[in-house]
């Protein structure tokens, strides 16, 4: 099992229109055959501690089976749509693979 939590930060002068096409392109990736979950969010309303960063606007996590099917996920047309719709929307992006 491989998980990809990836981490965006925004432009902040975004208008409502862009923030809602970027959650549309991100939640098309649920659609890419194989990632087995995806989560999607924003920060967690959870208490403030100097642990916890509440500094990005999206986030994702995305499970697969295996290697090779995250790396089927990084070449997938709805992953590479995402990424020309989301690119300049961003600031930062910040991605954590573990298995």
């Amino acid at each position: 099992m491989l998980i990809h939590s990836v981490y965006f930060w925004l432009k902040p002068d975004l208008t409502d229109a862009q923030r809602a096409d970027f959650l549309t392109a991100l939640k098309a990736l649920e659609d890419v055959p194989s990632v087995k979950h995806l989560y999607s969010g924003t920060p967690a309303g959870v208490p403030d501690r100097p642990v916890v960063d509440k500094s990005f606007d999206f986030s994702i996590t995305c499970v697969f089976d295996n290697l090779a099917a995250h790396n089927a996920y990084q070449v997938h047309p709805l992953h590479t749509a995402f990424i020309a719709v989301g690119k300049p929307l961003w600031t930062r992006v910040q991605i954590y693979d573990a298995d």
